[in-house]
């Protein structure tokens, strides 16, 4: 009777020994690698799978969230020959968990040193003005230079974001007055522009009161009465120009010139 004992509690723990063994729960996020006496098997996941003993052995577990890698080129030259620090952060995800990995070592070292290059890269082939101006551009040809790289290996770069760009101080200094100079170019072109227009006007009003002198009085009547609206104010007219108002039919100051706004 005790040797049945025996024998049955030992088949139970074997037995809860090899559910156990056979039994694997991976996150929503996750993708289980298993291979079958070594030769890739199939990917499983997410929640509860199955596997044989001894058998099928879980190579690797891929988290498929996105990821991000901050990478930094110091001292990396442009094509105009400046020497820059350029910060970057890169968004990428595993797509195909089999490939990313069975086909490369660490695929999270190798996207970050493939970033690292391309930013290198794409700095010696740009112009300064070009990545200052222009960073949402370079920030696509980033993304489309790592990700031609990464696709290889299941890894798909989502996107790529220049956080800094490092200029040296002096450099700083040249491009802040270069700045202000073309800001006092163009204040002074529009001031210029400006009294052009304004003396083009008052050329054709002069022009219109020269060949119109009724024009012109009912001008200086207007006049007149704008100034004289404030109640206690003096004002002296010349004789000449008092009897060309009284001449209109000028007749109360203190009211406002027929046809007048």
């Amino acid at each position: 009777m005790n040797t049945s004992l025996i024998v049955l509690a030992v088949i139970v723990l074997v037995a809860l020994v090899v559910l156990r063994a056979s039994v694997r729960i991976v996150g929503q996020w996750q993708r289980a690698v298993v291979l079958r006496l070594g030769r890739f098997l199939a990917i499983r996941g997410p929640g509860l799978f199955f596997r044989i003993p001894f058998v099928d052995q879980v190579q690797t577990v891929v988290d498929m969230r996105i990821r991000t890698t901050e990478i930094r080129a110091e001292e990396a030259l442009t094509r105009d020959t400046v020497a820059i620090g350029m910060d970057a952060i890169v968004f990428w995800r595993v797509m195909d968990a089999a490939r990313a990995s069975l086909e490369i070592d660490d695929f999270r070292l190798a996207v970050e040193r493939v970033a690292q290059t391309s930013l290198r890269e794409m700095i010696g082939t740009s112009d300064l003005s070009r990545l200052l101006s222009d960073r949402q551009v370079a920030d696509q040809e980033l993304q489309r230079s790592i990700g031609a790289k990464t696709r290889e290996w299941g890894v798909a770069v989502t996107s790529v974001e220049i956080k800094d760009i490092g200029i040296p101080a002096s450099l700083q200094d040249a491009m802040s007055r270069q700045a202000q100079a073309e800001r006092e170019k163009q204040a002074r072109e529009t001031l210029a522009s400006a009294e052009v227009g304004v003396a083009r006007q008052v050329r054709e009003a002069a022009l219109i009161y020269a060949s119109d002198p009724t024009a012109l009085k009912l001008r200086q009547m207007n006049l007149v009465y704008e100034m004289n609206k404030e109640r206690g104010t003096t004002i002296i007219i010349p004789s000449d120009l008092a009897s060309a108002l009284g001449t209109l039919g000028l007749r109360d100051m203190t009211q406002p010139p027929a046809g007048t706004p």
